[in-house]
């Protein structure tokens, strides 16, 4: 996969003003544009950050949702995300 070419943005920012927001996949944030009456799609990079990748509009939304699943990981490395432990208790 070459470079995404994104918006990068703080995860306020991706938030803002939106009636809706998940987290389908560990990496992927969903939220709403009420503005523009899309959804955004992006790419969590840190707790602070996120690569905005993709708008839609509400009938394409979930398949550009799985279409960007398969790349979560390779977009973090690219902009260089390490993938650690911390969210995971050792036993």
């Amino acid at each position: 996969m070459e470079n995404i070419n994104g918006q990068l943005m703080s995860k306020e920012a991706f938030l803002q003003n939106s009636l809706y927001a998940k987290e389908p996949f560990e990496g992927i944030l969903v939220s709403t544009d009420a503005e523009n009456h899309q959804y955004r799609i992006g790419i969590q990079l840190n707790e602070k950050e996120v690569l905005l990748v993709d708008q839609v509009s509400d009938r394409d939304v979930k398949e550009k949702l799985l279409s960007w699943i398969p790349h979560v990981n390779e977009i973090q490395k690219q902009h260089g995300v390490k993938n650690d432990l911390q969210n995971y208790a050792r036993q």
